[in-house]
């Protein structure tokens, strides 16, 4: 999260108003991502975040917002993006959940309680890894459908945007990386991935804890209709990796792939292509981290995130591959 675009207190005021949330008490930019403006909200009825979609189009918001109603209707604790008052039709149940903020799209969602588990132990990655098999099985009839617009379609674009950035090492890894994902992708035991909406970002600071509890997944941006295997990947690389090394902790996987597992099975072809998964998943977060890093947008908040970390993920997968055992 980051501020690209001033709000003032009235603009934000006249939202609120507008979705019956009372008189807005407090407005606070927020620090941190890359993507979106973001701001907290304390209004007479609680806490809420107003986003202000940098680079998704109105034509392209629907999507994630709509699954973040479709989840929450099904008890996946996520944020609820709040719908003008009296605006629900048959054709749209869920009302006006798209408003405008400085010409921009602008949705405002319900704060989660509680903070984000940046040491995680076993017993995190566990309760991730339940809601995250609980959240794929939810969304297998959500009715609208978009790409993963992070997928491989855009690492081969990007890739060549950011070689001229990186040392000839560091090239030669993006460049035999890309082709090997490209390669999977063409097989058939890729064709036969489990498939429907994915997060497909749920890093340590997406997801929130009260107590030792699970309060809740954020951050839906990123979301597309993908393997369920890719997100699992993203999640392992996360959560259950040793940041400083990027070394796989065999500990935590096994408790998040046991409590994944006991929700929803796994096929036959995501065992077999967990590993080239954990690569893809390394090399998407570590090309993107890289065209975030060296060709940076202005912004009045702006945290970038370190790409070799994700470097580190991907050259330990390459010569640790770990699986589903």
């Amino acid at each position: 999260m980051a501020v690209f675009t001033e709000v003032s207190h009235s603009e934000a005021g006249a939202l609120v108003q507008a979705l019956d949330l009372g008189e807005l008490q407090a407005l606070q930019g927020i620090q941190g991502g890359i993507e979106n403006t973001n701001y907290f909200l304390t209004t007479e009825r609680g806490e809420f975040v107003l986003t202000l979609f940098e680079r998704l189009t109105f034509e392209q918001l629907p999507f994630y917002l709509h699954l973040m109603k479709h989840l929450a209707r099904r008890r996946i604790p996520v944020p609820e993006p709040q719908s003008v008052p009296s605006s629900a039709t048959a054709p749209n149940p869920d009302g006006e959940i798209l408003h405008t903020v400085c010409g921009k799209p602008a949705a405002v969602v319900n704060k989660l309680r509680g903070k984000s588990e940046l040491a995680p132990a076993p017993a995190h990655c566990a309760a991730v890894g339940e809601m995250l098999a609980r959240m794929h099985l939810a969304g297998r009839d959500y009715p609208r459908s978009q790409p993963n617009l992070r997928g491989i379609a855009w690492w081969n674009a990007t890739v060549p945007v950011v070689l001229p950035h990186v040392d000839a090492a560091q090239a030669g890894l993006l460049r035999s990386e890309l082709a090997f994902q490209n390669h999977v992708a063409a097989g058939s035991a890729y064709a036969a991935l489990p498939r429907g909406p994915i997060h497909a970002d749920l890093f340590r600071d997406n997801v929130m804890f009260e107590d030792g509890s699970l309060t809740g997944f954020f951050d839906f941006y990123f979301a597309g209709v993908d393997s369920w295997l890719f997100d699992i990947a993203v999640c392992l690389n996360d959560w259950c990796v040793d940041l400083a090394t990027g070394a796989h902790d065999a500990g935590r996987a096994t408790a998040f792939l046991r409590a994944y597992t006991a929700a929803r099975p796994l096929a036959a072809a995501e065992r077999q292509l967990l590993p080239a998964m954990l690569r893809a998943g390394a090399l998407r977060f570590w090309v993107s981290r890289l065209w975030d890093f060296h060709l940076p947008r202005e912004a009045s908040m702006l945290d970038a995130h370190d790409p070799s970390r994700l470097e580190r993920v991907l050259r330990q997968r390459i010569a640790h591959p770990a699986g589903c055992d």
